[in-house]
């Protein structure tokens, strides 16, 4: 998340105070029951009323004004429309009605807003469109960044106007619902499609593709579709399959900055075998030398300034697990963090002392078993893999994960403190199972951790378990992440099953 002091936080609860009715004015100012003492003695509002003779409260908006032009596209939309600034008067475009743009209502000028998200960004030459909120989630985390970064202008002590402080208080593509760093590998798959795994010694017919993966790709891409700025770390080989991936990040707008291009070491190769049900049989290849630096600094601040962490062991080394979840445990305010627990890495008692940071451990029931070898006293995985509820949740929450969620055959059980459910499979989940539905799933929660503000309810793992219904798909994993269309219509079906409370 974006580091903010407790001035910036001041001013952005009043701005978004103002913003009912019929928006910021000076008369409001005047006659408010808001205590807007700590915008009236901003340093700017002060200059800038003291140069033009001016009562502060009527400096406030003509400053306002003037820093809200540098917000990035859609927090300039957000605000401008929501505090009534009236920038969008001044420019050249048609098609815009002001009046209702610029309604007395706070209620119509958001429904305004969210019905002409598109036309409201061409109009300021938005170079990047993020996908149009509903009313509802536009009232969490998109008003909440645009007022944050548009309060982070108007604390600065430089003076009015200020300059250049837009890359700060907004990283990545502005606008967007929320950050979501995803650490994590990024292979090319080689997928046969086959009826059945074969036996040992049998030949079978089968039909071959391939295409860029990864669990790490995967679950960023599955997080671009939905919205989310994002940006994936991992490694890759200065080769023709690193070149694939390269593009596909760009053309799903994922943010790639993070990824280290090892120039004498090829881009890592999986092949996976995928029935005619939808489950599928993995062969990973590591490269000890396709990693990334667990000390590069810009690592750091990209964990630092997320709202969302999703960690998956795939590629990485044990002392890269180690780091991030070190990193994460120092900070004052660290991001949520979502762990995905697969491939099994190399004695996972090391990783107990980071327990304690993991706000939601999403994975098969095996995949969770793992992570706790038999070498523990009176431990038997085998015996924890057969129940979930005795051995594996139990053991992992007592070690510190919050939130301990087994997803497979596209159903959901979930076990915290506050939320013991079992979520049953979508009735239109027709396979038995789909290669991306795990990366869709732990999207789909990062979207609703980020757009409601809260920890997880039940309604946020049922739509996080019809996210991997709409995943269904026996080759391009990437490519079947699906969109929030795509998950409404599957979570809004009449038919589907309610959650079932756990009895235990």
């Amino acid at each position: 998340m974006v580091p903010q002091d407790s001035g910036t936080v001041a001013i952005r609860n009043i701005l978004t105070r103002l913003c009912k009715r019929s928006g910021l004015s000076s008369d409001r100012l005047r006659t408010t029951e808001i205590d807007v003492k700590p915008l009236l003695e901003l340093p700017a509002v002060r200059r800038y009323a003291e140069s033009e003779g001016i009562d502060p409260a009527e400096a406030v908006l003509p400053v306002v004004r003037e820093l809200a032009r540098k917000l990035g596209p859609t927090n300039r939309v957000i605000a401008d429309a929501e505090l009534t600034l009236g920038l969008l008067r001044e420019t050249d475009c048609t098609g815009i009605d002001f009046d209702q743009l610029y309604a007395a209502d706070l209620g119509e000028r958001r429904a305004y807003l969210t019905d002409n998200w598109r036309g409201l960004h061409e109009a300021v030459a938005a170079e990047h469109i993020p996908p149009a909120p509903t009313v509802r989630s536009l009232r969490a985390t998109p008003e909440r960044r645009a007022f944050t970064a548009l309060a982070g202008l108007l604390a600065l002590d430089s003076g009015y106007p200020a300059v250049g402080v837009e890359a700060a208080t907004a990283p990545l593509n502005s606008g967007a619902a929320g950050v979501v760093t995803v650490v994590g590998e990024a292979v090319i798959y080689h997928i046969y499609r086959v009826d059945d795994i074969p036996r040992a010694g049998a030949a079978i017919a089968g039909r071959f593709d391939d295409h860029p993966g990864g669990k790490g790709l995967n679950r960023a891409i599955a997080a671009a579709r939905l919205g989310l700025r994002v940006r994936l770390a991992c490694a890759i080989g200065d080769d023709a399959g690193g070149r694939r991936i390269l593009d596909l990040l760009r053309g799903e707008h994922v943010d790639h900055s993070l990824i280290r291009t090892v120039t004498d070491a090829p881009t890592p190769v999986s092949a996976m075998m995928v029935t005619r049900t939808g489950t599928a049989a993995l062969i990973t290849a590591t490269d000890q030398r396709i990693r990334i630096d667990p000390r590069d600094l810009a690592l750091h601040d990209a964990l630092a300034t997320s709202d969302v962490v999703i960690l998956t062991f795939g590629g990485q080394p044990i002392e890269m697990v180690e780091r991030v979840l070190e990193l994460i445990r120092q900070m004052p305010n660290p991001p949520l963090l979502v762990v995905h627990p697969a491939p099994r890495v190399e004695q996972p008692q090391y990783l107990i002392p980071y327990f304690g940071v993991i706000d939601y451990l999403i994975g098969t029931r095996a995949e969770l078993a793992d992570l706790l070898p038999a070498t523990f006293s009176g431990y038997d995985a085998t015996d924890a893999r057969r129940d979930f509820d005795t051995d594996t949740a139990p053991r992992l929450r007592a070690l510190g994960v919050a939130t301990v969620c087994a997803i497979e055959g596209f159903a959901c059980t979930v076990r915290s403190d506050d939320v013991n459910l079992d979520i049953a499979r979508s009735p239109v989940a027709l396979l038995e199972e789909s290669p991306g539905a795990q990366a869709a799933f732990a999207a789909a929660l990062a979207y609703r951790l980020i757009t409601t503000g809260r920890t997880a309810e039940r309604r946020d793992f049922e739509w996080a378990t019809a996210a991997m219904a709409a995943t269904q798909s026996f080759g391009d994993i990437s490519g079947a992440m699906p969109t929030l269309h795509d998950i409404d219509r599957i979570a809004n079906l009449e038919s589907r099953k309610v959650a079932r409370p756990h009895a235990g």
